[in-house]
C-alpha cells in the first residue's frame, strides 16, 4: 500500500455516498496488475447486507470491464478529487479493448489484494465479490427505469464485501 494512503473503517469516512457516486463518479476496476480494466460509473451504493459492509456496482455485459469482473474475486471502487473529472470522463467514454487508458490518463495503478486501484485516488474501497444478479426488466416496478436501457443491455449487479477502505492522507 503506498505511503499516502491509510486504512480506515468505512464507517468513519466523511463522504456522502449520493454525491461521491452520483455527482463525482468512481472508477470500477477489476483484474490484477498484469491484466485489468477500469470504467467510470455513477450508479452504485453502500450499505450493510448479511451483516457485512457492502459496496454495490453495476456493469453492462457490453463493457470491457465486465469480463474482468466475471473472472476476478476482487474489485475496487476509486474516488478522486474534482480535478480528475476529465480523466473519469475519458475512462467512461473510451474502451479498454482499443485504448490504453493508463497511457492516455497518466493514472498510476496499484495492486492490492488481487485487484487494482489508483495512486491518484483520494478514497478507495477494495471489495471481495460475494454476490451478483442480472437486472431483470420484468421486475421493474417503476416503468421509467426502462428508459435507461434503449439497447436492452441490462446491467449485472455486483455486491462486494469491503475488505479495505483506504483514504489519502491529508484529504
Amino acid at each position: 500500500m503506498p505511503d499516502e494512503f491509510i486504512e480506515v473503517n468505512p464507517e468513519d469516512i466523511p463522504d456522502n455516498p449520493f454525491k461521491v457516486i452520483g455527482s463525482q463518479w468512481m472508477l470500477v476496476t477489476a483484474g490484477n496488475a498484469q491484466s485489468f480494466n477500469t470504467m467510470t460509473a455513477s450508479w452504485g451504493g453502500f450499505g450493510v447486507m448479511w451483516a457485512k459492509k457492502i459496496c454495490t456496482c453495476v456493469v453492462r455485459p457490453t463493457r470491457h470491464t465486465y469480463g474482468f469482473m466475471e473472472k476476478s474475486d476482487t474489485f475496487s471502487l476509486s474516488f478522486f478529487t474534482p480535478e480528475y473529472k476529465k480523466t473519469l470522463l475519458f475512462c467512461g467514454t473510451h474502451s479498454g479493448r482499443d485504448t490504453d487508458k493508463m497511457a492516455e490518463t497518466g493514472l498510476t495503478p496499484v495492486e492490492d489484494v488481487g485487484t487494482v486501484y489508483y495512486n491518484e485516488a483520494r478514497l478507495v474501497f477494495v471489495c471481495k465479490k460475494i454476490y451478483h444478479h442480472d437486472i431483470d426488466p420484468a421486475r421493474f416496478l417503476d416503468t421509467e427505469i426502462e428508459s435507461n436501457y434503449p439497447l436492452k443491455d441490462y446491467h449485472r449487479m455486483y455486491l462486494g464485501e469491503v475488505i479495505k477502505c483506504l483514504i489519502k492522507q491529508g484529504d
